[in-house]
């Protein structure tokens, strides 16, 4: 997950994701680094646009309360309470990139 966490650092700092930044990041905070993890990690996030999937995945979340409002608009459905992503949980999704 470190590997993940690295890219979104990169991503959020406007850097680009490349094998040699990941490295930097990941041996700066002591991760012992997998060459071959990196470049897996490179590869896959290559056309992946970021931004877009943590849009997405703050949908599909959001989704299941309006479906339930919508088709209960007669009786008074539960409250349910909208939870906020953070960006370390939308990021947590990209994991299912990499099996």
């Amino acid at each position: 997950m470190e590997y993940i966490y690295a890219a979104m650092l990169l991503h959020k700092a406007g850097k680009e994701i490349t094998e040699d930044a990941m490295e930097k990041v990941l041996t700066a905070i002591g991760i012992n680094v997998d060459k071959g993890r990196v470049k897996a990690t490179v590869s896959a996030l290559k056309d992946v646009n970021i931004d877009k999937v943590i849009s997405e995945a703050a949908v599909v979340q959001a989704a299941p309360a309006a479906a339930i409002s919508s088709t209960d608009a007669k009786k008074e459905a539960p409250k349910v309470e909208e939870k906020k992503v953070t960006e370390e949980e939308a990021a947590a999704g990209l994991g299912a990139l990499f099996g």
